[in-house]
């Protein structure tokens, strides 16, 4: 914890380096910060036509909002996704981007990754009050679970920051990290219910039962993965408007800040070789 209070006091430094990224991803552009939007509204379309009109993929209606909407459906697990996805893969890079300044200038090197989550974050928050409005719009009773809203995104903040904190240090000493960690988010992405619901997972679970004489089920090892629940939570409150499960809660939250302890432990031992390794 002593790391992360010396990273607390660098504040201003983090602060100036994020609005460093957020002025400089849309600097020169027509349409600005509504270019955070096209990405996930192009992959919405393309999924939607995909698994909503050729597979046919029917989530259940929302309980109790009663929305019925694929696209809408789609985006609350779309967009929290995207954001750990941008989160980790910029923050994966970011110590080699600013090797110069490394090797120059002595800081908490842990703002650097930091600094690229706090500025897609940034993003999204952009995004998740657009889909809000969408969904009030669509008939949803979204806006007294915000607070909720804002808590999850917060949980998903600290867990991307710690997967950040451990991919920025293996992409310095293995440079090959990035180029795997493409891979293996695209690969994630499809192990997670975004573009299909839990129900199809749980389904085919239970028509399988238990594997090889084992209690292990297809959906206890499903929900290993932690974006299981971290969907499912976006989900109860953005989709559904209802209090997520309180395991939910408690499995995001050992999530987010088991791994930012961990990011910041691994992070802290391997901070003092980081110039020589650029």
């Amino acid at each position: 914890m002593g790391y992360l209070a010396d990273v607390v006091r660098a504040r201003e430094l983090l602060v100036s380096l994020t609005q460093r990224e957020i002025r400089g991803k849309y600097r020169r552009t027509v349409l600005g910060q509504l270019w955070s939007l096209v990405n996930p509204i192009a992959l919405m379309l393309v999924y939607t036509f995909i698994f909503g009109v050729i597979f046919q993929i029917t989530p259940d209606p929302g309980d109790p909002s009663g929305l019925h909407s694929f696209p809408l459906w789609l985006l609350c697990g779309l967009l929290p996704w995207m954001f750990f996805a941008n989160g980790t893969g910029a923050g994966a890079g970011s110590i080699i981007t600013n090797a110069g300044l490394v090797q120059k200038v002595y800081f908490p090197r842990a703002v650097l990754p930091l600094s690229v989550v706090a500025a897609s974050s940034w993003n999204w928050a952009f995004e998740m009050t657009v889909l809000i409005v969408a969904l009030s719009i669509a008939g949803a009773f979204v806006l007294p679970w915000v607070p909720l809203v804002i808590l999850a995104m917060v949980l998903m903040l600290i867990f991307t920051a710690g997967v950040a904190l451990l991919l920025s240090i293996a992409t310095v000493h293995f440079r090959d990290t990035q180029h795997f960690l493409a891979l293996i988010l695209q690969i994630w992405m499809y192990l997670s219910p975004i573009i299909y619901p839990m129900s199809l997972v749980r389904s085919e679970s239970e028509r399988v039962g238990p594997l090889a004489g084992t209690p292990v089920t297809i959906e206890g090892i499903y929900a290993l993965n932690p974006m299981v629940h971290f969907i499912e939570l976006f989900r109860n409150l953005l989709y559904d408007n209802r209090w997520p499960d309180p395991m939910t809660w408690a499995i995001c939250s050992l999530w987010a800040f088991g791994l930012l302890l961990l990011g910041a432990l691994v992070f802290r031992r391997a901070e003092h070789d980081l110039a020589e390794a650029l």
